[in-house]
């Protein structure tokens, strides 16, 4: 209870010293009140940008609260532009805690010290964070690893933390004129579950063990192998990498990297997690991301950090391919029927308007190299436009718009004559064609075959027991069937795909038994 009270004090105080309040005071239900307040206080400076005295007032509370930031800069959807872009300045750099504190934290995890477990061990960390800071060191068979510690103390801090911010929400949605239309408390909420995954540094383990093996084989992207036997959830070894922050571009030219490929090669990276994998790095600012140095892999990208990562749905992926083909075709029309044909905006939406507006926002960035090019701007029109139009913000797409946004910025610093349409036309292009076409077909009838080879020797027995079930059973009528065999033909689209390329009985005959499978456990 003490520390709660001291910890709403210090809140306090540092919202007087940074004008919080004044923030407000355009969106505050009671406007006079505030103004009073802010009267009381003239002996605060509050001519810098209130985005600037927001950022400050996170720093200031600590690195939940600088979290806390970089998690709302994301939601450009929630806040006005001149915050999210201020917001998205917050670095994850705070200062690093005592060593005996990881190697006590070490020792608890793993059941040994760190001098019994490696053969060398760095006392010093070479990089620190809000939730885990990391020490290099060597394995007993030679092999060069970082390993990442939990900071101590870290749930219990957090849970109070979070406390007192759904407090705070509760009261933004009073006060704030347009406080429940940015749904603090849904905010604070997806804030608690993203930072509780986070604590659990073995999901962050498994999350790069499995980007990994998504780009085995690669000459790409470069991902650390983590050694399992030196994981928990507190503590994690994983293969040391060297090379060059991609922030650092003299340092890369004058290793010879070629920038230009750089930035090409992010840009298919990108599309290739998102696209073929449907699970993508979501935190690819320029700390996580360094280029290979090392002669078998020079010149790769380095993936670090797999604390956020994000995935897709096969509905998700089609949806956007659809989407960004017909963007890079400027098919505007497409683009709105295909908003509508997902539930993602109204159906009673005037296809017309809806593509006039999307062609509004997006019309003037073509054939404009990136340094012409803003997207934060072109998000927030398009936000702007989804609000109008009353469509629905997806919440697994909130990630990808980050990191969207993130490869913006480093193909700002590698080659801003980038043309990032261009450069990613040819790859989607390559893409739908083999999920539609004869790569695509063969690939499906693999996966599907081991279901269908047991569902169609029970086809005969299915069709009786459905037979049956319709003349014992007066209430299950023809238009219920239809519901059914229209269901099913929605479930089973590829199939019936492949029914046109190898005759329309199997196809039909495949739908058929699916639909006397779920009939006839209906009728028994």
């Amino acid at each position: 209870m003490l520390f709660r009270l001291l910890r709403v004090a210090k809140i306090m105080r540092v919202a007087i010293r940074y004008g919080l309040d004044d923030i407000a005071i355009s969106g505050l239900a009671r406007p006079g009140i505030a103004k009073m307040i802010a009267s009381l206080m003239f002996w605060r400076d509050l001519s810098k940008p209130r985005g600037m005295r927001l950022r400050q007032a996170l720093e200031d509370l600590g690195p939940i609260f600088v979290k806390f930031g970089q998690v709302l800069s994301t939601r450009r959807d929630l806040m006005p532009p001149d915050i999210a872009d201020e917001l998205a300045r917050l670095q994850d750099r705070v200062p690093p805690f005592d060593s005996n504190l990881a190697i006590a934290q070490i020792r608890k995890s793993l059941g040994a010290h760190p001098d019994d477990l490696f053969a060398q061990f760095d006392r010093v960390p070479v990089a620190s964070a809000s939730i885990a800071q990391v020490h290099f060191a060597v394995l007993k068979n030679g092999k060069e690893v970082a390993v990442k510690v939990l900071r101590p103390g870290m749930k219990k801090s957090i849970e109070k933390d979070i406390a007192l911010m759904q407090i705070a929400a509760e009261w933004v949605e009073r006060l704030w004129a347009d406080g429940r239309r940015l749904k603090p408390r849904e905010v604070v909420a997806e804030f608690d579950k993203y930072l509780h995954d986070e604590l659990d540094l073995m999901r962050e383990a498994a999350n790069g063990s499995q980007l990994r093996r998504n780009f085995q084989g690669s000459d790409l992207l470069a991902v650390p192998e983590m050694y399992w036997d030196y994981c928990s959830t507190a503590v994690i070894v994983m293969e040391r990498m060297r090379g060059i922050p991609i922030s650092q571009t003299e340092r890369l030219i004058e290793a010879g990297i070629d920038l230009k490929k750089l930035s090409r090669d992010g840009v298919e990276i990108f599309f290739t997690q998102v696209f073929r994998d449907g699970f993508f790095h979501a935190d690819m600012h320029p700390g996580n991301i360094q280029v290979s140095i090392e002669p078998a892999t020079f010149g790769r990208y380095i993936a670090l950090d797999f604390g956020i990562v994000g995935t897709l749905t096969d509905f998700d992926k089609d949806y956007l391919s659809q989407n960004f083909i017909a963007f890079f075709r400027r098919d505007y029309k497409r683009v709105a029927e295909a908003h509508i044909e997902s539930g993602w905006a109204p159906k009673e939406t005037r296809v017309d308007e809806l593509e006039s507006a999307v062609r509004a926002c997006c019309e003037p960035i073509f054939d404009r190299p990136l340094r012409d090019i803003s997207f934060g701007q072109v998000l927030l029109r398009l936000f702007q436009t989804s609000r109008r139009f009353n469509v629905e913000v997806q919440p697994q797409l909130v990630l990808l718009q980050k990191t969207l946004l993130n490869i913006e910025g480093l193909g700002r610093q590698l080659d801003p004559d980038l043309d990032l349409w261009k450069t990613a036309k040819p790859y989607l292009e390559r893409w739908m064609s083999e999920q539609i076409g004869w790569r695509g077909l063969i690939q499906h009838l693999k996966e599907e075959a081991p279901r269908y080879n047991q569902i169609l020797p029970e086809l005969p027995r299915l069709a009786h027991q459905v037979l049956s079930a319709q003349a014992t059973r007066p209430e299950l009528q023809t238009g219920e069937l239809l519901k059914q065999v229209l269901a099913e033909q929605r479930r089973t689209n590829m199939l019936l795909s492949i029914g046109i390329y190898f005759g329309i009985g199997l196809a039909g005959g495949i739908v058929v038994a699916q639909i006397l499978l779920r009939w006839s456990r209906y009728a028994w």
